[in-house]
């Protein structure tokens, strides 16, 4: 691509809408993220999800501060991440929407819960049962920090589901895990 062909901004220049554009360039798993304890039953699709650390097992999550779920996660201190296969985006979008109850959310499927209670969704390619540790503000998101209490890793394996350019995307099905230790 020639240089002039580029769109090139400053810092005084980076719109919401920009960053958004380029951001949805960056290929993104999908997972559900879920809690239950005292502050309620809450889940929201989300793909800001990654590992930090596998010493000790650390995952973050960034999570909107305006969601009406955001409260729920941080009272109960437990989270649930299940990531979805590309069979699940209907799963995917119902919990993303808005307009659907909690209870609509989460009678899609079958749920489970292990070490913290966090519900965990039992089709998923893998499950991680986490508490919270760690919360770093960041703009309009809280980064949490997350300890893996457990781990369950689906022994069927399949095709996982991503979010690039706004759209979800089902990526070829990988070999399965190439090893599961039980702990």
């Amino acid at each position: 691509m020639p240089p002039d062909a580029l769109l090139e901004l400053r810092s005084a220049q980076v719109t919401t809408e920009l960053f958004r554009d380029a951001m949805s360039r960056l290929g993104a798993p999908v997972t559900l993220v879920t809690t239950d304890g005292a502050a309620g039953r809450h889940g929201l699709t989300a793909s800001a999800v990654t590992s930090v650390s596998d010493a000790p097992p650390t995952v973050l999550v960034c999570l909107n501060r305006t969601n009406r779920s955001h409260a729920a996660f941080l009272g109960n201190g437990v989270l649930g991440i299940s990531l979805l296969s590309g069979s699940h985006e209907d799963l995917a979008t119902g919990f993303a929407s808005s307009r659907r109850s909690t209870d609509e959310k989460f009678a899609a499927g079958t749920w489970r819960t292990d070490v913290t209670g966090a519900p965990l969704f039992d089709d998923a390619l893998a499950t991680l049962d986490c508490t919270i540790g760690a919360l770093h503000a960041a703009g309009s998101h809280d980064v949490l920090f997350c300890a893996v209490q457990s781990i369950r890793i689906h022994p069927a394996g399949g095709a996982g589901l991503a979010w690039f350019d706004r759209r979800f995307h089902q990526l070829p099905a990988g070999p399965g895990p190439s090893h599961i230790h039980a702990g």
